[in-house]
């Protein structure tokens, strides 16, 4: 496809960094909302026009959405303001607008318990109330394509590998590791038989990519390639840091304080069962990356 100039929040991130280095090698023009003059410098570094200004910067946003040819929104998964002051400015235009949502929208609060509930691209679910908010956002920029929007929605699962952007570490393994280099054994929520979808780093920019170049309007995509339980993933990290594998339950109080209560419960404890086959189907995405635990 023709070279595009490309808005993105969180360019900075994790996430956003990645997707950021991806659209540059295939050829497209990124400018990153940058939160301070310093900030702008290092994404300038990689080729990426720095658009200085924070969420909620409503005018920034909107001038930075017009003036692009597609806008990918990676920061705040759960910031409404900014998804209001971006989705006007593109009302009636045709761009694309593609909102990184993430698959703890199904998260349940099962306390590292197992479950065999799959969620596909389109399966009904009600929230928890942890999610309800993040879900509405969702709903508002879906919404957006019955007034001219290419509103699309992506949701993630576990993702890791490393960064190719500033930010190197995803968060999830990352954060078990220091769970487990402080007890000396890793851990996990309950018996850890919970289950989460994943995603490497690689295979997710690349799906970007698909949506920018020919998602429809109104789309809802999970990425997800592979599944594990947390206590296999504490299991591959314990072998990785010289423990023997070795694991150990911790209470669900104990998981909010290392990682806080929403992690704790809709992440660490809770399963994420979904399957991405909308994405390998309309788009052809077909994931290549090695599996979660033979990176660890």
């Amino acid at each position: 496809m023709a070279a595009l100039r490309v808005f993105l929040t969180g360019a900075s991130g994790y996430i956003g960094g990645s997707v950021a280095a991806a659209l540059l090698a295939a050829g497209h023009k990124v400018a990153g909302l940058a939160r301070s003059a310093e900030r702008g410098r290092e994404i300038a570094a990689l080729g990426i026009e720095p658009v200085i200004g924070s969420l909620a910067d409503a005018a920034v946003l909107a001038r930075a959405a017009r003036a692009a040819d597609a806008v990918i929104h990676a920061a705040n998964s759960d910031d409404r303001p900014s998804v209001e002051a971006m989705l006007p400015a593109l009302q009636g235009s045709g761009k694309l607008f593609l909102q990184t949502s993430g698959s703890s929208i199904v998260g349940d609060r099962a306390g590292g318990e197992p479950t065999d509930k799959v969620y596909e691209d389109d399966t009904p679910f009600t929230p928890g109330p942890g999610r309800a908010a993040r879900v509405a956002v969702n709903e508002t920029v879906r919404a957006a394509a019955a007034r001219g929007v290419r509103a699309v929605v992506i949701a993630p699962t576990l993702i890791y590998g490393e960064g190719r952007g500033l930010h190197k570490e995803s968060v999830q393994v990352p954060a078990l590791e220091r769970v487990a280099c402080k007890y000396g054994i890793a851990r996990h929520v309950g018996r850890g038989e919970n289950i989460w979808s994943n995603v490497h780093i690689d295979d997710l920019a690349d799906l970007y990519l698909r949506i920018l170049e020919r998602a429809p309007a109104g789309a809802f995509y999970y990425a997800e390639n592979g599944e594990n339980s947390m206590r296999e993933v504490c299991a591959a990290i314990s072998r990785k840091l010289g423990y023997g594998g070795r694991t150990e339950p911790m209470a669900l109080a104990e998981a909010i304080a290392e990682f806080g209560e929403g992690a704790a419960t809709y992440t660490y404890g809770s399963n994420s069962r979904v399957r991405g086959e909308r994405a390998r189907r309309e788009l052809g995405w077909s994931p290549r990356a090695p599996a979660l635990l033979d990176t660890i």
